[in-house]
């Protein structure tokens, strides 16, 4: 994700710094035109906005906490990661104590709109610095929700990826439960898109990249799992009982398991073995 948002940016003539820890990932960045920063810390010092695409929130926090002296007054640091709303929270506070605004905007649509610039971001923070942001969210985005205040976009793409895993989940057994009454998966579809069950999944996870066998998305089972984690972690930090959510929780973390992490995540509708997508 973050190599399409730079690529993006330099597209648009935007003088981009970049750092990450693993050097093929600065090379790659260095062929594609980017100023490549020695440390996190030189890049802090450079830049008016600082835009973090990291695996998780411990990553988030330890990062922050590495270049909090070394971000300048008035800079924007704005969170794409899947992050959690605690950590966006914290370092929100964090930022105000240090004359900097720290904005959490997850995205959505995966590398294919990352590279295209086409993603949806849900915005939480300050909102004089989100509206700062316009010009670089224009380049990044082709939807931006402003969500609410500090961690809520992180909690709302946290309610996102729940339903999207449910979703697959149950459209694969409805999938499947349509192929035992003879009804084929492609008609089943034309069907629930006409009707109140449709979702992203069955417009466009089921014609895109399951009934065709394709498989790659670029989103793996590891991530949506992880993103499962997190929902199962917030319920239980704000005393929201997911009994619905909890089997299909389940099927993700431990049903599943001869899914690799590694393998893409629409995957999960083969858990059981049973869908044909010989159609």
């Amino acid at each position: 994700m973050g190599g399409g948002m730079a690529a993006q940016l330099i597209e648009n003539d935007s003088e981009l710094i970049c750092y990450d820890p693993n050097p093929e990932i600065l090379s790659k960045m260095r062929n594609l035109g980017a100023i490549c920063a020695k440390t996190a810390s030189e890049l802090a010092q450079l830049a008016d906005i600082i835009i973090l695409s990291l695996p998780k929130a411990t990553v988030v926090d330890a990062v922050m906490r590495d270049i909090v002296s070394d971000i300048r007054p008035d800079s924007i640091v704005l969170d794409t990661s899947t992050s959690e709303p605690a950590t966006s929270q914290a370092m929100a506070v964090l930022g105000d104590a240090n004359g900097f605004s720290f904005i959490d905007g997850p995205v959505s649509g995966g590398p294919a709109a990352a590279n295209a610039g086409t993603m949806t971001m849900l915005l939480g923070g300050n909102a004089s610095a989100i509206k700062r942001l316009t010009p670089v969210l224009d380049i990044l985005t082709a939807k931006t929700v402003i969500v609410g205040g500090s961690g809520a976009g992180h909690a709302a793409k946290i309610a996102n990826n729940m339903l999207c895993a449910a979703n697959l989940v149950l459209l694969g057994e409805a999938v499947r439960l349509g192929q035992a009454a003879g009804v084929a998966p492609e008609d089943l579809l034309q069907g629930i898109n006409a009707g109140s069950g449709r979702s992203g999944v069955s417009e466009v996870n089921f014609p895109k990249w399951i009934l065709n066998n394709a498989f790659n998305s670029g989103f793996t089972m590891g991530l949506m799992r992880k993103d499962v984690g997190l929902a199962l972690d917030l319920a239980h930090g704000t005393g929201v009982d997911l009994s619905g959510f909890a089997q299909i929780a389940d099927i993700w973390l431990n049903a599943s398991r001869d899914i690799s992490d590694s393998a893409d995540f629409n995957e999960i509708v083969k858990h059981d073995g049973n869908l044909d997508h010989d159609v």
